[in-house]
């Protein structure tokens, strides 16, 4: 009997030898695989074209989720499969620090611990937080592995690796160079609770229901939300058109505050909805995006009345240490007695912006932060790129909508191009800026006034450097560059000759091999996040896409299609249900109704259901090498039946659909296809078919059913590796022990190197 099927099939004895395996083995390095190129005219490993992926780099401050197990599936998927079809296939793993999002993580851990982010000296800290980060991530690493992601560890890279942050600070300061990045006054979005600013793509808006306020202005009655915010208020403004106001326009008028009589000015601005109260707005560019704007159009006064803790200042006389919804409601009561305030309105809808991690209201203000210029080109006569030769002087938005646009980037499903597109045209200038400890300092150094932008210190005593660090999204936007460009080839070392030859050269990096990389999978939520954040830089920095084609997958929800919280109770962890269930099953139930850009239904139920698949793979497995295998002799023709020539057409035309799919990322549909063939098809007819010719007293029927079977399973196996690997892998050990069968050459009997079947 077998060794494999000595008894049933336990996946937690089996999937940890196998890794193993497949890690001795040093084939999951592109750079080691066997000899072999089933795709291309040459012969030998130089010949054969590369296929890359670099990992969308988890953050490394936690267990990985349901989410990180999609990509996991997709991506190795994709590697396995070209893997086996002869490509060079790297799969660069790597991880996150993810600045802003480690730093809320850590900040708990030391609210658990009765200590406070405030009580810590910065260099301690951030050295706490490095140890906490490496610790999570080897962990992360290790659970990678329990998912069956065969990638090349031996170039796995961390955002914090030296060799990274140079990379990232370099841009930074070529940036600086060529015009498009600048510090300036600009308003932001500040998180109080996490004292730092949050880029236009980290705040949510929520709609809610507030008072709206009717308040005097002199002649004028306003109409505001915001009424703590009026001691900023540098104008008032009607739109150019309102007759209404005509007579006020371009004078100032007197008014009553609640600190005293001021005078202001009444302006006209497109901008002014006529319809919104009275159609007359108060004017607060330090405190109101949209009256930021107006101000500088105006070159109106900005008059911060707000600090970063949150509360009015001393410019708000006796309200000043008031929280903000503590003011507006002190506000309006002192209002009313002042006869200041007409009405109130309650139950005014509009939406407000709030923090992404914390829910809590985003307070605008402005400080001092440094932006990247999204929609203009690079100053004229920058000459810092010799790699990008950049005559054509656009803009990082125009490179990257000409990418799309052009065909050199595809986005699946079609459909998010017309999104892409539509967050394209309405760009801001990004702020990089996080006042946070974690993450890469600004290579930007301060003298008095003095401000110089370069990797180290400028010569002389007194400089200090900017105490802000980089947008996480920044530094992970160069994430499949810099990890190629500071990754090199692990070839063996040249010859005598050739070191001769090369003496003088450049040592060759992955950039030159694996760059443009093939394709980026990750999820929809983060399309501008930071997928049009890798087009633009990836094209500054290196002339060239990052990466031919986009799979966007979508978010995982549970069976009701409720988004999966910790609240609702309804969190599936991946680990746990492959330690139950076998990582195969996860895989397949991710897998299987998983299209392109949709949510992702999952449930331990349909787990369960996968399970019983690879169950009966392996009862079909314990059949063929009990009843089939052992028999089959070498040097002896076999003569197949009609049927049998059938049944061998309608193999290589699944073979051929199967391929395909994988090839146009039609994963859900290959997966569905093989489930139903196997289980419908080759074990419901033909196997229960075969028995009878197994037993038949004429040799050439039992020879010829046998070889089938063989011929069948073997096949089935290869096709079912990039989704199954674990339980694959071991089928095909067994069934090559039960053939004395040899592997292909260089393969070491191993099924994630062995050919592709051809259709």
């Amino acid at each position: 009997m077998s060794r494999v099927f000595a008894k049933a099939y336990d996946p937690k004895t089996v999937e940890g030898r196998i890794y193993r395996a497949w890690e001795r083995s040093g084939f999951f390095n592109p750079d080691r695989l066997p000899r072999r190129s089933a795709l291309s005219e040459a012969k030998g490993p130089s010949a054969s074209k590369p296929f890359t992926i670099i990992m969308p780099p988890p953050n490394a401050n936690g267990a990985l989720h349901i989410g990180h197990a999609v990509f996991v599936t997709l991506q190795d998927i994709m590697i396995r499969f070209w893997r086996m079809r002869g490509r060079k296939a790297l799969w660069l793993p790597g991880a996150d620090h993810a600045g802003f999002e480690t730093q809320v993580v850590f900040d708990k851990k030391l609210e658990k611990e009765g200590r406070s982010r405030a009580d810590v000296p910065r260099d301690q800290l951030y050295q706490e937080m490095l140890a906490f980060t490496l610790e999570n991530k080897k962990v992360m690493e290790a659970q990678l592995r329990k998912l069956g992601a065969s990638c090349d560890w031996s170039r796995n890279k961390f955002t914090l690796d030296p060799d990274i942050v140079k990379i990232v600070t370099d841009t930074f300061v070529k940036l600086y160079q060529d015009g498009l990045l600048y510090r300036g006054e600009r308003i932001v979005n500040w998180c109080v609770k996490h004292q730092t600013t949050l880029s236009d793509l980290e705040i949510k808006y929520e709609e809610r229901q507030d008072p709206l306020y009717y308040i005097t202005y002199g002649p004028l009655t306003l109409a505001t939300v915001r009424p703590e915010t009026k001691f900023g208020d540098t104008a008032v403004a009607v739109h150019p058109r309102d007759k209404r106001y005509r007579q006020y326009i371009g004078k100032d008028i007197e008014i009553e505050t609640l600190i005293g009589p001021a005078k202001i000015k009444v302006i006209t601005d497109a901008a002014v909805d006529p319809k919104f109260g009275t159609g007359v707005i108060k004017v607060t560019p330090a405190h109101d995006p949209a009256d930021f704007e107006i101000g500088r159009r105006h070159n109106l006064e900005v008059r911060s009345v707000i600090g970063k803790d949150g509360r009015l200042n001393e410019k708000t006389g006796p309200y000043a240490g008031l929280k903000v919804m503590e003011a507006r409601k002190k506000v309006a009561e002192d209002m009313e007695k002042r006869g200041l305030l007409v009405k109130v309105e309650p139950g005014y809808t509009h939406n407000v912006a709030v923090c992404y991690k914390c829910g809590e209201l985003v307070e605008p203000l402005v400080m001092p932060q440094w932006f990247l210029k999204m929609t203009e080109p690079p100053k004229p006569g920058t000459n810092s790129h010799d790699r990008t030769k950049l005559s054509h002087r656009r803009s990082l938005r125009d490179m990257a909508v000409e990418a799309v646009k052009s065909g050199k980037i595809r986005i699946i499903p079609k459909r998010y191009e017309k999104v892409f597109f539509h967050w394209m045209a309405n760009l801001r200038d990004w702020n990089i800026s996080r006042q946070i400890v974690w993450g890469i300092r600004t290579p930007a150094w301060f003298r008095g006034d003095e401000l110089y932008v370069g990797r180290t210190a400028p010569k002389g005593s007194g400089w200090i450097q900017d105490l802000d660090v980089l947008d996480t999204w920044f530094s992970s936007g160069q994430w499949p560059y810099a990890t190629l460009m500071a990754s090199r080839s692990n070839q063996p070392p040249a010859t005598s000759n050739q070191q001769t030859k090369t003496k003088n050269q450049k040592l060759k990096t992955d950039f030159d091999t694996f760059y443009p990389t093939d394709v980026m999978e990750t999820g929809y939520d983060i399309l501008f996040f930071w997928v049009a954040r890798m087009i633009m830089l990836g094209l500054y920095a290196t002339g060239k896409v990052p990466f031919r084609t986009v799979y966007l997958h979508g978010l995982v929800r549970d069976k009701d299609r409720q988004k999966m919280s910790k609240s609702k109770g309804n969190v599936i962890d991946p680990l746990g249900v492959a330690e139950l269930y076998g990582t195969d099953a996860v895989r397949m139930a991710l897998v299987i109704g998983n299209t392109a850009g949709n949510d992702i239904i999952i449930s331990e139920e349909k787990i369960r259901g996968y399970r019983n698949f690879v169950n009966k793979l392996w009862n079909i497995q314990r059949f063929i090498t009990l009843k089939v295998a052992p028999r089959l002799r070498s040097g002896i023709n076999i003569a197949h039946s009609r049927e049998d020539k059938l049944r061998l057409a309608e193999l290589a035309a699944l073979v051929k659909l199967v391929t395909t799919d994988i090839e146009h990322f039609r994963f859900h549909h290959a997966a569905e296809a093989l489930y139903h063939y196997v289980w419908h098809t080759f074990a419901d007819k033909i196997i229960e078919s075969a028995k009878p010719r197994l037993a038949s007293g004429v040799l050439k029927d039992r020879l010829a059913a046998r070889s089938l079977l063989v011929e069948i399973h073997s096949t089935l196996l290869k096709l079912l590796h990039p989704f199954m690997p674990f339980i694959t892998e071991e089928l095909w050990a067994d069934l090559r022990a039960a053939k004395a069968a040899n592997a292909a050459k260089g393969t070491k009997g191993l099924l994630m190197v062995e050919p592709w079947p051809h259709g």
